[in-house]
């Protein structure tokens, strides 16, 4: 029973984290925000506009590692890798839960995410 209550909590939380609405490929955040273009808000102000706090946390590990850890295990040469991470998606560096890809995100609205991510490091 336990195990059955377990597998269904995992498969909740990966819909929950892997919700995507029905936005053309080609269409960034900015293109579908209601307030100031997101190019024009910080990393943590786009992340904010995301789903990313349903699996990540500052300080602490959720579904996803926490933002601290992240930044423990890259540098700024990663920006790019990361960031691209973020647009397609990824698993298997974290644990078997994938991370659901976020195509609406811009790849300059990825990196200003990344720079807000590292700047966590202890």
């Amino acid at each position: 029973m336990k195990k059955l209550f377990l597998t269904g909590l995992v498969s909740l939380l990966i819909i929950s984290c892997s919700k995507k609405e029905n936005i053309p490929s080609d269409t960034t955040i900015s293109d579908v925000s209601s307030g100031p273009a997101k190019s024009d808000l910080s990393g943590d102000q786009i992340i904010e506009t995301l789903d990313c706090s349903g699996c990540h946390a500052v300080n602490e590990r959720m579904i996803g590692p926490s933002y601290k850890e992240i930044a423990e295990k890259y540098s700024e040469k990663d920006i790019e890798l990361l960031a691209s991470k973020i647009i397609e998606g990824g698993s298997g560096v974290w644990g078997n839960v994938p991370m659901s890809a976020h195509p609406q995100v811009s790849k300059e609205e990825a990196k200003k995410m990344v720079q807000y991510i590292l700047s966590q490091k202890k």
